[in-house]
């Protein structure tokens, strides 16, 4: 896997969807939320997607893509925002959820 064939709204979506599923399961506001960044069909075909892969495969597409795009600085902050505004969606920032943002971050921060 060299390259990843994603606008950056799909690589949005996908890492959306990859914290919003840290806790194991898939709120109805994480989906409005990720749904209201990007478009239905970007939504579902990256939905599709995202749950064929494991988490290998979609740490390693994250972080291929991320490059691929040339994320600055201030890009990944406003990521790492909609993120944390997606895991305090429903008023219960979990322990998955915090673990997952410190993974985040750090994947992020150091792609």
């Amino acid at each position: 896997m060299k390259t990843i064939d994603w606008t950056r709204d799909e690589l949005v979506a996908y890492i959306l969807l990859f914290a919003a599923n840290s806790d194991f399961k898939e709120d109805p506001k994480e989906k409005e939320m990720i749904l209201a960044l990007v478009d239905k069909n970007t939504f579902q075909e990256i939905y599709d997607e995202f749950h064929t892969d494991n988490d290998y495969r979609s740490i390693k597409k994250i972080t291929i893509s991320l490059e691929q795009h040339n994320y600055s600085e201030d890009d990944i902050d406003v990521l790492l925002e909609d993120i944390k505004v997606l895991f305090y969606i429903d008023d219960d920032f979990s322990i998955n959820e915090q673990i997952m943002f410190r993974f985040l971050e750090k994947l992020l921060k150091n792609s």
